[in-house]
């Protein structure tokens, strides 16, 4: 995966220990709950791309609809392929990305905001998290870069993802899904603009790709 970037740190960059990333299994659950809390993932558990509504009204077990998804996410982390990566700065969990094919992301697949471009075997980063005392030092970007390594170990020939277009700031709610700056800075290309035929009332985004070799 890869390391920081090589340019001067700054003083708050500097005073950070270097970024560690692992792959999320059921005994790091929690680290993982620590990166979601007080954002949009706090309930999500990073299941919403995964899972239409109604696939997320049949989640199996006895718990509230977030414990459900806690359990989803714990299962998909016992599998072989990791369902994402943390970032850690020494112990602390500072960052979570979630990459899968997207064949695996049922709500993306079925979305009249995100449809295919073309019939590659994509996979796809359908959110990026950084916890407010570790932003504005590289790290949604260094998660980026991680995943889309991660992808390419698995096999994956491209990687999309389907930011917010423009370099307009927003809102943490909207940020979830990254911003086009954002992932230009990565290496990704801009395959689609934003839909014409949107809603008035819908988020624009572009669809952006990477090859996996590249």
């Amino acid at each position: 995966m890869p390391r920081e970037s090589s340019k001067p740190r700054t003083r708050r960059e500097a005073e950070s220990p270097p970024l560690v990333f692992r792959r999320l299994t059921p005994r790091l659950m929690d680290e993982l709950g620590t990166v979601l809390r007080g954002s949009w993932g706090s309930g999500c558990w990073c299941m919403y791309p995964r899972l239409t509504g109604a696939q997320t009204r049949e989640l199996p077990g006895s718990g509230g609809t977030n414990q459900r998804r806690r359990d989803a996410m714990t299962n998909l982390a016992r599998r072989r392929r990791a369902p994402g990566l943390l970032a850690f700065e020494g112990d602390e969990p500072v960052g979570w990305i979630a990459i899968a094919p997207r064949t695996e992301l049922a709500r993306i697949e079925t979305s009249r905001a995100t449809p295919r471009v073309d019939h590659e075997d994509v996979w796809v980063i359908p959110c990026v998290t950084v916890r407010k005392m570790a932003r504005g030092r590289g790290t949604a970007l260094a998660l980026i870069r991680a995943a889309v390594a991660y992808a390419t170990e698995q096999g994956a020939p491209a990687v999309e993802a389907y930011p917010r277009a423009g370099a307009t700031r927003t809102g943490d709610d909207n940020a979830y899904f990254g911003t086009e700056p954002l992932f230009r800075r990565a290496g990704f290309q801009v395959l689609r603009k934003p839909l014409e035929t949107r809603p008035r009332n819908w988020v624009p985004r572009v669809t952006m790709r990477i090859r996996a070799a590249d």
